[in-house]
């Protein structure tokens, strides 16, 4: 549904935007001020919709022919006819109207280009991180003026293009556009060789970034790479790999291919390379490769796992009983990693091609700072996580956060039961789908704020509600200090088993409870709520007061879930990764 709204909402800023123009260009012609300025405010409107979220239907109007470079000189000659139309200057006048946008246009264009040209030299082919690369040709950066006067563009030309045009007209003679003309010429040409200029000076005999990696690679050799082809808003499903990948002591590398990935990626020692061009990876010496780990199903991957030598190692990015954890597109690794036997059960009864002997349970090592039970500090007040998933990519999945339908509910019934600590922790995805799912993220942001919380919060310190939506302090800190979680059918639950703590499993859709815990096995031990939260304060009561049921039910999922107890899972990714570099 929401793809679909998103479609015509881009369908009606196209056509905004090409109704303003031609009515600008008839306006202009007729001589007609005030239905000008009109039309120009709605091309202008559906201009800025396209830029901002419809950019997907932009490129529809590139491909037509009709793009940012046809629509701007269609703009400037409006505005050359309706000068025309309303002064109506003679032969002379007329003639320099028309020409001042050519100059100004023949300008601008050229700036352009060089700026194009530049940039193509100054963006690196590849990023890298805790790597040395020795000397490198380095290309200058255009000085700042140069780069704002080149990248002035038309704007700025029709506000130098409509007092021109009317002197030239009025005045009935050329001079003022020859005048103009050269002022616009002598600073397109300075911009012009000041930026050709810094391209020649990066001219040298060190080598480029890619040959630099391509050594780097021959010299050290790496066996492990942990990929990741994804963009920034899901690069905490490789973050969560790194300490792990750290571990092993193999010789190891980050493989990453969005630049914006690159900046997120957190702190590690691990050595990063980041090769955004697809053809460039491809051209990467990875001989030295035996296993490389994903983190993400994505279409990149297959630019390494067209890598025949490697073992291809599907890790994921958490157990959960959604079906992103039974995703077909596994079948063509060599092998899936899961943390224990309701992994593996899991593709059992999804049946999508993954072969019971290429799954193998190595629990999940990321998991060794989660303490069981509580935190036991003398001044700890009982403190509730709610931390729901996002909304997913399927429009009519209304059930697959608790967050639109209950979450409201959830955190006033927290705030309202007296003496209980609420730490909201959304996915870090949220949102970014749903108009009300983001809504109701920032509605429940206010009132934590409102009833003397810290929002955005970098530390767990002290005893006041928080919302925790930055990269630290990271989930696995915030079940340390947790009491009761609450969350949604989620990796999340399955992780927070590990401290074998109790928690709530959201059931928006109001299944049957043996459904419920049939359908997803993560809810075997927990306590369930429903879409009007009324088994909430129950459930405080209970948990608060030390009673709690459930303890032997999470001990027993937890070897379900997480794999044998006693078995340290970093000992066993680290004997599976051996296994394959061996």
């Amino acid at each position: 549904m929401l793809s679909r709204v998103r479609s015509q909402q881009g369908l009606a800023a196209v056509g905004a935007t090409l109704l303003g123009y031609a009515v600008m260009v008839l306006a202009g012609v007729l001589g007609l001020v005030v239905p000008y300025a009109v039309a120009a405010v709605v091309a202008v409107t559906g201009e800025l919709a396209l830029a901002g979220r419809h950019t997907g239907t932009a490129t529809l109007l590139d491909k037509a022919g009709l793009g940012t470079t046809f629509r701007r000189l269609v703009r400037d000659l409006s505005v050359a006819l309706l000068v025309i139309a309303a002064v109506r200057p003679g032969v002379a006048g007329t003639v320099a109207v028309l020409l001042l946008p050519a100059a100004l246009w023949t300008v601008a264009v050229a700036t352009g280009a060089v700026t194009k040209v530049i940039d193509g030299r100054v963006d690196p082919p590849a990023y890298t991180r805790n790597i040395d690369l020795g000397a490198l040709r380095r290309v200058p950066v255009p000085p700042a003026w140069a780069r704002r006067l080149a990248g002035l563009h038309m704007p700025l030309l029709n506000v130098l293009l409509v007092p021109a045009a009317v002197v030239a007209a009025a005045l009935d003679r050329v001079a003022p556009v020859v005048v103009t003309g050269l002022v616009t010429l002598a600073a397109g040409l300075v911009t012009a060789a000041v930026l050709a200029l810094t391209a020649l000076r990066g001219r040298g005999k060190a080598p480029g970034v890619l040959p630099a990696v391509h050594d780097w690679m021959a010299r050290e050799r790496p066996e492990v790479a942990l990929y990741f082809a994804g963009p920034a808003k899901d690069v905490y499903q490789a973050n969560m790999w790194l300490a792990p990948v750290e571990a092993t002591g193999r010789r190891a590398v980050v493989l990453l291919r969005a630049a914006d990935a690159f900046e997120q990626l957190a702190d590690t020692r691990l050595p990063v390379i980041c090769v955004p061009a697809g053809v460039d990876f491809m051209n990467l010496d990875l001989s030295s490769l035996r296993v490389a780990l994903y983190a993400a199903n994505v279409g990149a991957n297959i630019h390494l796992l067209r890598e025949p030598g490697v073992k291809h190692v599907f890790v994921g990015h958490g157990d959960s009983d959604k079906q992103a954890s039974v995703n077909p597109y596994s079948k063509v690794y060599d092998e899936v990693w899961v943390a224990g036997p309701a992994g593996r059960e899991r593709y059992a009864r999804a049946d999508v091609g993954v072969l019971d002997r290429d799954i193998v349970e190595v629990g999940r090592p990321q998991l060794a700072g989660v303490h069981t039970f509580g935190s036991g500090a003398a001044d700890h007040r009982f403190t509730v996580l709610y931390a729901p998933t996002w909304e997913g990519w399927l429009d009519d999945d209304p059930y697959h956060t608790s967050l639109v339908l209950m979450g409201e509910r959830i955190v006033s019934g927290l705030l309202a039961a007296g003496d209980v600590r609420v730490i909201y922790k959304p996915h870090p995805l949220t949102g970014t789908r749903s108009p009300k799912a983001r809504a109701v993220h920032e509605r429940i942001v206010a009132r934590i704020k409102a009833a003397g919380g810290e929002t955005d919060a970098s530390s767990l310190d002290g005893a006041a509600h928080l919302v925790v939506t930055g990269r630290t302090p990271g989930l696995f800190d915030c079940f340390n200090v947790t009491d009761l979680l609450v969350s949604d059918v989620s990796s999340v639950v399955s992780d927070f088993v590990q401290s074998e703590r109790p928690y709530v499993v959201a059931n928006p859709a109001g299944l049957p409870e043996d459904e419920f815990r049939r359908q997803f096995p993560t809810a075997r031990a927990a306590y369930l709520l429903s879409a009007d939260c009324g088994e909430l304060a129950k459930i405080l009561d209970v948990t608060r007061a030390g009673d709690d049921p459930m303890t032997g039910a999470r001990r027993e999922l937890k070897e379900y879930l997480l794999g044998p107890a006693g078995s340290n899972p970093m000992d066993r990714f680290r004997d599976e990764i051996g296994r394959l570099c061996g």
